[in-house]
């Protein structure tokens, strides 16, 4: 994608490995930097996000391949959006940090169906938009399945031990695959919140300085 002066930055990780509290974190220590800064999330708060957050929940009844396809919509109109999507924002010169890309969905998807299907079916977002960096906290499954079963009482249906290994296996088999054309960082999130909120500004602040 062409004339944008914004930087895209995705950050990626298993459930439980803090990557959403980070996002916020990195944004605000940005802007007090002097940064433009939109954060956002996959799926979206958007109407095709809402039918995924449901599925997730088990209030609407879908598919493996449903849910996967739903996302691809998502993220397009996610990128494409006119009034808040991404490439309106990153034309406006702002660093959009989004909190999951496709790269959660090969993860999370190639884990129950062919990985090189899910890869395809994304190919179009992967086409309008490479992010700048894809930044994966990595933490082991059992550090993050115990996260999420601590902080919270209702349980999403991909949030078990045995499917957060998978997503992390397929993880690595997508970042090893895709580690030519994509700009991969992986930094370890089994430290303290700090700790890793200071090597994310580190990281991001020497990309934004380029």
């Amino acid at each position: 994608m062409q004339n944008r002066s914004g930087k895209f930055i995705a950050l990626e990780g298993i459930d439980g490995s803090g990557k959403s509290t980070q996002v916020a974190v990195l944004a605000n220590r940005l802007k007090a930097a002097g940064h433009k800064v939109y954060p956002t999330f996959e799926p979206t708060n958007g109407p095709i996000g809402s039918i995924i957050r449901q599925m997730f929940s088990q209030r609407i009844i879908g598919d493996d391949k449903t849910i996967a396809a739903l996302f691809v919509a998502d993220r397009l109109d996610h990128l494409q959006n006119p009034i808040n999507g991404v490439l309106k924002k990153l034309e406006e010169g702002f660093t959009v940090i989004t909190d999951r890309y496709y790269f959660s969905s090969y993860a999370y998807h190639g884990a129950h169906m062919p990985l090189e299907w899910v890869i395809q079916s994304n190919a179009l977002s992967a086409e309008l938009l490479r992010p700048d960096l894809n930044i994966f906290i990595d933490i082991p499954p059992q550090v993050g399945f115990d996260r999420v079963h601590a902080n919270r009482a209702d349980i999403e249906i991909y949030e078990t031990l045995d499917n957060i290994s998978k997503v992390y296996t397929t993880y690595q088999r997508a970042f090893d695959l895709l580690k030519e054309e994509e700009k991969i960082v992986s930094i370890d999130g089994n430290r303290s919140q700090e700790e890793v909120s200071d090597e994310l500004f580190g990281i991001v602040s020497a990309l934004l300085a380029e």
